[in-house]
């Protein structure tokens, strides 16, 4: 493993406050991870997706340790990636585990399907990510797993799930890039010289 670990030290220590408002300010695209199989199975809303590499297809995900899909994920060395729709809001609700609803009961009232690895996936995400844990970074609560890619199963729909400010946000492709078209500033032309 290539990895550089430093002793850090702050003068200032910043407050979890401070840190979760900064953060806000980040918009994230809201996603469900999935792990276990059979009944054996559980689920977490997540913002913390990001591709890492086209070649091969892989990307990372951060978990908390103390959720209920980390031993899952450990145990079986898989897990799913299912990119919601804004539309799918309940099911984001669901999997963040605030209504007292545990495993195999947060995948009720939706359609779900499994691939090579067998995780649970759900039918009509925006994308549905089928994972193997290539590794596992430890830091702090949670863990940075990054995901090699073994199957994707994409829609055609357009209007995405995001998190913002701490509030779920729809974002359509069509009609929000319209909308950006309407307001955006002038375009600069930048000169670029070359080699002389």
């Amino acid at each position: 493993m290539n990895s550089i670990v430093r002793n850090i030290s702050l003068d200032q220590v910043v407050s979890a406050d401070d840190f979760r408002g900064a953060m806000r300010h980040l918009t994230g695209g809201v996603s469900v991870i999935t792990a276990g199989r059979g009944r054996d199975i559980s689920g977490m809303t997540v913002t913390s997706v990001s591709s890492l590499s086209v070649d091969p297809p892989s990307l990372i995900v951060s978990i908390n340790r103390e959720a209920s899909s980390w031993p899952l994920i450990r145990r079986h060395g898989v897990f799913g990636v299912n990119i919601l729709t804004a539309d799918q809001l309940d099911i984001a609700e669901r999997f963040t585990g605030k209504d007292g609803l545990r495993g195999a009961d947060r995948f009720a009232g939706a359609e779900w399907t499994t691939r090579a690895s067998g995780v649970p996936l759900l039918v009509g995400a925006l994308a549905a990510v089928d994972c193997e844990v290539e590794d596992v970074i430890e830091r702090h609560s949670h863990a940075i797993v990054i995901g090699r890619v073994r199957d994707v199963v994409a829609s055609q729909r357009t209007a995405a799930l995001a998190y913002w400010h701490g509030e779920y946000v729809a974002i359509d492709r069509e009609e929000d890039a319209a909308r950006l078209a309407e307001v955006s500033l002038p375009s600069r032309h930048v000169h670029v010289r070359g080699p002389r």
